[in-house]
């Protein structure tokens, strides 16, 4: 090992209470979302971090008290080197009044094992450990060739994309690295879209009306929007097992790609036959696949099935999908992607990662989802790699096992110590 390397990992143990002290600061910020818009003073914060290591800062509004930032720190040899963004958002999950916390969420308790508080593992972990990273090889004086992007994001918890919004300013990389929940396995993820299936009368019958409606001889032409939804709801959960059978994606449990009938709305009064009725689905699909083809399959199969309905086939569904935000659209979308083995900076991190662990990585998909997805929809090589277990994401008691921690810091130290010395060229 290099031995400039090796004194560099070293100073990860020497300083962790400096490491453990960044991550309790993370925590003191309550960025709940929802209900969001509460994200100021901890971007603040990170915009400080990042300009005492000379990255220069762009911030905007995703929203009023919710802004994105991104600090730069120009590459010594840009044209020639490669450029990194490391991305993570700083929003974490909302909590209920009734939940039972031993600890208190906005302090970090740390145990001879465990880190808990909010968030330490969902994921200001991993944005404590990428910030220290980088501290680390400023002080020692090791800057970058390529020019690096830390992109401290909000609205991950709730759909809103203020990782999208970085694409939407221009900023590109070479590599990406989301330093999310992964339990420091080397993740791609399946993608989600939610959407509103929606029946509707042009008539509202009174509840009086049914029997003209349901019976022989009744002559009333009219229908239960509750009771056509339900058509709906059988064809959806048709083509969700016909879905299981034709389609598969490595990495995914068989029949990971599912329709959720999650909320539905409908009727007036029980004093009227309901005239109106919609469906909030939850849409999982495989990397393979694109959420545009999945929306279009998805609205065919319904259409058909409607079309062979006596009062549906005049009254066809309605639809609408995704949406900017879960809190000011009841919408949102995560891409799926996966990771590329062959290109040259995953293998960097895993090689990084053989380092520190002394095992091979793992190579997996996510059952969840992240922004890396809006990452790689900008056509940008992304990978998903940060410390924390899926189990304690938004979790009561939230924690983080302390030797992870210590461990993804260094792993994060020696992936950019060689990354920054990285010439632009390969995959």
């Amino acid at each position: 090992m290099d031995e400039r390397l090796s004194l560099l990992l070293h100073e990860v143990e020497e300083r962790e209470n400096e490491l453990l002290k960044l991550l309790s600061d993370l925590v003191a910020f309550p960025t709940l979302s929802p209900p969001a818009r509460n994200t100021s003073k901890a971007q603040a914060y990170v915009a400080n971090t990042l300009q005492a290591m000379d990255f220069t800062i762009d911030t905007w509004d995703l929203y009023p008290g919710d802004p994105v930032v991104v600090g730069t720190k120009q590459g010594q040899h840009p044209d020639q080197s490669k450029s990194l963004i490391i991305n993570g958002h700083v929003d974490v999950a909302a909590m209920e009044e009734s939940e039972k916390w031993e600890y208190p969420p906005f302090d970090c308790t740390v145990t001879k094992e465990n880190i808990y508080g909010r968030g330490v593992a969902d994921m200001k972990g991993g944005m404590a450990g990428a910030l220290f990273a980088l501290k680390l090889l400023h002080k020692a004086g090791i800057e970058p060739a390529g020019n690096i992007h830390f992109q401290s994001v909000v609205g991950e918890e709730v759909g809103e994309a203020g990782t999208k919004s970085c694409g939407e300013k221009g900023y590109m990389a070479d590599l990406a690295l989301v330093v999310d929940t992964s339990d420091c396995q080397i993740q791609g993820q399946g993608g989600v879209i939610t959407g509103w299936i929606t029946v509707e009368s042009p008539t509202t019958f009174h509840d009086a009306n049914r029997r003209s409606m349901i019976h022989a001889g009744g002559g009333v032409y009219g229908a239960s929007a509750i009771e056509k939804m339900m058509k709906m709801i059988s064809a959806l959960q048709e083509l969700e097992r016909h879905w299981s059978v034709i389609k598969s994606s490595p990495g995914f449990p068989p029949g990971s790609m599912t329709i959720n009938p999650a909320v539905i709305e409908g009727g007036r009064h029980p004093a009227f036959v309901a005239d109106r009725c919609s469906l909030w689905i939850t849409v999982h699909y495989y990397p393979e696949e694109h959420y545009e083809d999945v929306i279009q399959e998805i609205e065919e199969h319904l259409f058909q099935t409607a079309k062979a309905d006596p009062w549906l086939k005049n009254h066809l569904p309605q639809f609408s999908w995704g949406g900017t935000s879960m809190i000011e659209e009841k919408g949102e979308i995560f891409p799926a992607f996966s990771v590329d083995h062959n290109h040259s900076g995953v293998q960097s991190l895993a090689q990084a990662h053989q380092l520190i662990h002394q095992t091979t990585v793992d190579y997996s998909m996510s059952p969840t989802v992240t922004d890396g997805g809006w990452l790689a929809e900008a056509g940008i090589p992304t990978v998903l790699y940060g410390p924390g277990k899926l189990a304690q994401a938004h979790a009561v008691n939230e924690s983080l096992e302390r030797n992870q921690l210590l461990q993804f810091t260094k792993t994060m130290v020696a992936f950019l110590y060689e990354w920054f010395q990285q010439p632009k060229r390969g995959g």
